[in-house]
């Protein structure tokens, strides 16, 4: 009897989760969005001191389809991927990779562009290929696709994506809280605190088109991610209803602007 009362306790609580993001956005007006302060262009403070980048326009137009306004939050990023919100946020826009273990604690409503992740070096530097980098000081953020990618650990949770292929033997690996900071150490000087970085190439871009004295090794890259918005595991009323909008933004090209509109090209196709 015990068993059955849990069972349909636990069947009576999920029910009631399931619209409660939706409810409660519906009510408020309103939507709490997760996202970076640092990472520019995906997003960044302009300035002004205000929000700027890609991540921050495809939040706003989500917000503005759903017929409610946007405000965002910039926790850490082990905060905004480690789900358990309880409710502080009802939506992570931070080009976040679907990673299995990230999967145990969040839901992937939509997949709303896709990132290479290439080499990068020194402009000085004499290195044309990975292998040119085998046993030399790599950067990479702390907490990202970047660092479990070096640290062998990555596995991307989507489909149609292949395996990871590690070739890579770094001699040391460093890391960093902040996107940024591995490419202010690598501007320094080829080897004088890194010898390469590894991040998204749209992130790299930004970076030489800001002046940064640095170069993406041509014809290659780490590997390619599928980049999806996220929520706290378990509201599906609210995970279709996001679902629905990206795919809408997707058919009616928004997507493919606003990535064009940030970095140049259209990252919006898989």
């Amino acid at each position: 009897m015990k068993t059955v009362l849990a069972l349909a306790a636990a069947l009576l609580a999920s029910s009631v989760q399931a619209g409660e993001t939706l409810d409660r956005v519906t009510a408020n007006g309103a939507m709490v969005v997760a996202t970076n302060s640092g990472w520019p262009p995906q997003s960044y403070l302009s300035d002004e001191g205000v929000l700027i980048g890609f991540d921050i326009d495809v939040a706003t137009e989500i917000a503005k389809r759903l017929g409610i306004e946007v405000s965002f939050e910039t926790p850490d990023w082990a905060i905004m991927t480690g789900g358990r919100w309880s409710g502080r946020f009802d939506l992570g826009v931070g080009s976040v990779t679907p990673t299995k273990p990230r999967a145990e604690v969040l839901d992937f409503p939509a997949t709303y562009y896709y990132s290479p992740y290439v080499f990068v070096v020194h402009q000085d530097s004499a290195a044309q290929s990975r292998e040119d980098l085998n046993g030399k000081i790599i950067g990479v953020e702390t907490g990202t696709t970047s660092e479990d990618y070096i640290m062998r650990r990555l596995e991307i949770d989507a489909p149609g994506v292949p395996p990871i292929e590690y070739t890579l033997e770094p001699g040391e690996v460093r890391t960093y809280a902040d996107s940024m900071l591995p490419f202010d150490d690598l501007r320094l000087g080829d080897g004088v605190r890194l010898d390469a970085v590894i991040a998204p190439e749209q992130t790299a871009l930004s970076a030489i088109e800001n002046g940064y004295p640095l170069r993406v090794l041509d014809g290659d890259y780490a590997f390619r991610e599928p980049l999806v918005v996220i929520t706290d595991n378990g509201d599906e009323e609210w995970n279709a209803r996001i679902g629905e909008v990206v795919q809408s933004m997707k058919d009616d090209g928004t997507l493919a602007s606003l990535t064009t509109k940030w970095y140049g090209q259209d990252y919006s196709a898989d």
